[in-house]
């Protein structure tokens, strides 16, 4: 037996071990620094608040549940965790894996079954993406089981990614500028959604899930089609970062910086009241919170 071999890779083990752990380190701090920066631009947590974190089994409703448990437990305020998974029913789906995880780390939880994928393949035709209807079975039990259990802010765990290729699909493909809010509240006014993960990269969560070992469930009814629009602009994006990095950030930062009158909404935009005479159009006939408005400095495309 070759001993002098097994010390030495007994050694590369245990550096391997301790790089894992000071990235693990490296990520945490990030992704906790991200999400306590989302939550105070956004007020999305409050003193008393019932959260019902709703957990998919995926990489990024993981790494939001770990994050906000470990928020929680230095934060100055306090809150409610409860996690909420919704079996679908899909064919073979192991449900003991999310039960078995969440009481071991020790957080209060639902499993909420109904069987919202035989009414999917019951109505998407055959080779159809599943994904619009199956968003919206989803919300709906879930809004109305925030309801019943009491939660007043719903946490998804939708990313910085995540809202930038929903800007592009609606802008492609719905003619209109509009994405995922980091907090909004439901269309019928009942619920108060929040986006703890806003700030945070992907590729970070990826990195992060995969080095805390989370149990992750792929999704067997959307998860494995092809030629979906968002994966689409997945792509472009990652092409994007790929050749020009720090493009991501600016065009983030950009959903933070908007403009209204350099836009073509007359909805937004009193554009039929501007005045020759004041600075950008704006005088007397306009509206006072546009009169106090600080317009900020703009890109001269002539001068591009």
């Amino acid at each position: 037996m070759n001993f002098a071999l097994m010390t030495e890779q007994l050694d590369t083990d245990v550096n391997i071990d301790k790089k894992s752990k000071i990235r693990l380190n490296k990520l945490q701090k990030r992704l906790r620094r991200e999400m306590g920066k989302a939550i105070e631009d956004f007020n999305m947590i409050e003193d008393g608040d019932k959260i019902m974190v709703c957990l998919s089994g995926g990489k990024d409703s993981y790494a939001m549940l770990d994050i906000l448990m470990n928020l929680q437990r230095s934060a100055p305020i306090s809150f409610e965790l409860v996690a909420v998974n919704l079996d679908q029913k899909q064919p073979g789906f192991p449900e003991h894996i999310l039960p078995e995880y969440l009481a071991s780390v020790n957080v209060p939880f639902h499993i909420v079954e109904r069987d919202t994928y035989s009414i999917v393949k019951s109505i998407v035709p055959e080779g159809k993406t599943t994904c619009a209807l199956c968003s919206r079975l989803r919300r709906g039990t879930l809004y109305g089981f925030a309801e019943e259990i009491g939660a007043n802010k719903i946490a998804l765990g939708h990313h910085r990614d995540d809202i930038l290729e929903t800007f592009f699909l609606n802008m492609f493909y719905g003619g209109k500028l509009k994405s995922m809010p980091p907090k909004l509240v439901s269309d019928d006014g009942k619920n108060m959604v929040i986006r703890p993960l806003a700030y945070a990269r992907e590729k970070d969560i990826a990195e992060y899930a995969m080095l805390k070992e989370f149990p992750i469930i792929p999704c067997n009814l959307c998860g494995s089609q092809d030629g979906l629009q968002r994966q689409v602009i997945k792509e472009m994006l990652h092409a994007w970062d790929k050749q020009s990095p720090g493009r991501i950030e600016t065009m983030f930062r950009s959903l933070q910086n908007v403009v209204p009158s350099h836009l073509a909404d007359t909805e937004l935009f009193d554009f039929k009241n501007l005045e020759v005479g004041f600075p950008h159009g704006i005088g007397p006939a306009m509206d006072s919170a546009v009169q106090s408005a600080e317009l900020p400095e703009m890109i001269d495309i002539l001068s591009v």
